[in-house]
C-alpha cells in the first residue's frame, strides 16, 4: 500500500494555504516508558476506528488490518512480511517450481527494489536483466515507499502481457526502461552435462526438485562419461542461485562431505539453537569439487558454498556472494494467511556468520563483459591453432604413427572446445581448467 504525505495547497500569488483542521486528540497521546502493550493496542484501535469513522473516503478494513501486519512486519528486517492468501499460495507453488512471472528473485534496498539475481531462461533473463540491478518505477509508476510484496504484486500479471521496468544499473549513467513479456516460469532445478571429462551441474534454486535433480544428474552424466573412473571432477554452478529451502541446501552438502557439520542455526534463544551434521556418503565418490558463485548466490547457496569451503571438500571460484545469512519461517495464520518471519541467523561449520559480508571466493575470477567481435578481429581458435604444423611447406612427422595421428587430431579438438567455452563462459572454464589441473597433480609418473 502507498504511503503519501498529503497537503492542500491553495494560492497562486500573496503565497501558499496549507489547509489543515485540529481535530479532538486520541485517548492515548504519546506513548511513555511505562505504558504497557494493552494500551498502545488500545491506541491501535482508537486510530483504526478513527480512519475507518473519518478518513475522507470509504477504506476496506481488511485492506487495513493487512497493511498494518505487514508494516509490523516489514520495520523488522527486509525478508520478514505478510502473506495474504493469494501470496502464500504463490509461494507455495514456487516450491514445487512452476509459477508465472518475470523470473527475477528480488530484495528490497533504500525503498527500492533490488535483483538478487535473474533465473536461468526466463523472461527477466532473456531481457538482460542482471544481479544488482534496482527497478525503481514498473510502468511507469514508482516503487519508492512501496512495501516489497506490493511492488512485487505490481510486476504480476497475466502471462503473455508486456511490463515496462525502470532499471538503474552500476556503471550505466542514465536509468533506462526495459520491456519484458511476462510468462509461465518453469523452474528446471538441476541440469547436469559433460564438459570433456568434468561434469558441470548448473543448480538455479533450491526447491523440491533440488536434491532429487543432483542425484539422478550426477548418476546419468558419469554414467555418460563411462563411470565415476572416467570423471575427472565437479563443477557445481550456483551462479546467480538466490536460494529457497533450507533442507535442500543441506542436502546438496550432505551430498558431497562424508562427516562433520553442515550448518548451525541460531536463534534469540539457546534452545532454538540448532546443528546439522552431514552422513556418510559422497555421491561422486570423492572426486575434487569446484563450486562457482557471484553476486547473485544468495541464502541456501550461500550455505553450500561456506560449507563445502570450510571442510576443504571444494574451490570456491568466482565473486563475493550476496550475504544472505538470516532464515526465515513461514507460520501459517488464521484466515489462510502466513507470516514469513526471520527466526534465526545461520553459520558456516567454522562458526562465521556471512550475513551482510557473503561468501569470498577462494580465488577470484570475475566475468568480463561480453564484446561484441569486430569483423576485422580474428578469432582466438584460429590465433591458437598457429603452429609449426599450420605454416605452408612444414615438413612432415615420418615417425608420427596412425594412433598418434588419431591422438594429435583429439588434443586439437579439445583445445578448440576449450578455447570455445573460454568465449562464452571465462569463470566456468577457469573451474575446468582447476580440475583439470587438480587431475594432472594426481596422476603418477
Amino acid at each position: 500500500m502507498k504511503k503519501f504525505a498529503m497537503a492542500a495547497l491553495g494560492g497562486t500569488v500573496a503565497g501558499i494555504l496549507l489547509t489543515t483542521q485540529i481535530a479532538g486528540p486520541l485517548l492515548a497521546q504519546e506513548p511513555k516508558k511505562n505504558t504497557s502493550v494493552y494500551e498502545q493496542l488500545d491506541l491501535f484501535g482508537d486510530i483504526f476506528e478513527r480512519i475507518r469513522g473519518q478518513y475522507v473516503e470509504d477504506v476496506d478494513t481488511n485492506k487495513l488490518i493487512e497493511a498494518a501486519i505487514n508494516g509490523m512486519l516489514t520495520s523488522l528486517d527486509p525478508h520478514s512480511s505478510y502473506l495474504a492468501p493469494k501470496d502464500f499460495d504463490d509461494m507455495r507453488v514456487q516450491t514445487r517450481g512452476e509459477f508465472g512471472g518475470l523470473g527475477i528473485e528480488v530484495t528490497q534496498e533504500e525503498g527500492y527494489v533490488k535483483v538478487v539475481s535473474p533465473m536461468d531462461d526466463t523472461p527477466a533473463a532473456a531481457a538482460g536483466i542482471e544481479s544488482g540491478d534496482f527497478i525503481t518505477h514498473v510502468n511507469g509508476e514508482s516503487v519508492l515507499g512501496l512495501t516489497l510484496d506490493a511492488a512485487v504484486e505490481m510486476m504480476r500479471g497475466p502471462v503473455g502481457s508486456e511490463i515496462i521496468i525502470t532499471v538503474v544499473r552500476a556503471g550505466s549513467a542514465e536509468p533506462f526502461d526495459v520491456s519484458i513479456i511476462r510468462d509461465t516460469i518453469k523452474l528446471t532445478a538441476v541440469r547436469t552435462r559433460a564438459v570433456g571429462t568434468t561434469i558441470v551441474v548448473r543448480m538455479t534454486t533450491f526447491n523440491d526438485q533440488t536434491y532429487p535433480g543432483l542425484e539422478e544428474g550426477l548418476k546419468k552424466t558419469s554414467d555418460e562419461l563411462g563411470g565415476w573412473d572416467k570423471v575427472s571432477g565437479v563443477v557445481l554452478d550456483l551462479r546467480n542461485n538466490p536460494g529457497g529451502l533450507l533442507n535442500q541446501a543441506i542436502q546438496v552438502s550432505d551430498a558431497f562431505l562424508e562427516t562433520g557439520e553442515i550448518v548451525s542455526t541460531r536463534g534469540r534463544e539457546a534452545s532454538d539453537s540448532e546443528r546439522v551434521n552431514a552422513t556418510p556418503g559422497d555421491l561422486t565418490g570423492g572426486k575434487p569439487v569446484v563450486v562457482l558463485i557471484n553476486g547473485g548466490s544468495a541464502s541456501a547457496s550461500e550455505i553450500v558454498a561456506g560449507a563445502l569451503q570450510d571442510h576443504r571438500r571444494a574451490i570456491v571460484v568466482g565473486t563475493k556472494s550476496f550475504g544472505k545469512g538470516s532464515v526465515q519461517t513461514i507460520i501459517p495464520l488464521r484466515g489462510e494467511g502466513a507470516m514469513r518471519l526471520t527466526t534465526a541467523r545461520y553459520y558456516t561449520p567454522s562458526g562465521r556468520s556471512i550475513q551482510a559480508l557473503g561468501v569470498a571466493p577462494d580465488i577470484i575470477v570475475a566475468q568480463p563483459p561480453r564484446k561484441p567481435v569486430e569483423e576485422t578481429e580474428e578469432p582466438l581458435s584460429a590465433v591458437a591453432a598457429r603452429t609449426e604444423a599450420s605454416l605452408r611447406g612444414a615438413l612432415d612427422n615420418d615417425s608420427m604413427s596412425d594412433d598418434e595421428r588419431l591422438l594429435l587430431e583429439a588434443d586439437r579438438a579439445r583445445e578448440e572446445e576449450t578455447a570455445k567455452l573460454r568465449e562464452e563462459d571465462y569463470q566456468l572454464a577457469y573451474a575446468v581448467d582447476i580440475l583439470k589441473g587438480l587431475n594432472a597433480m594426481a596422476v603418477k609418473p
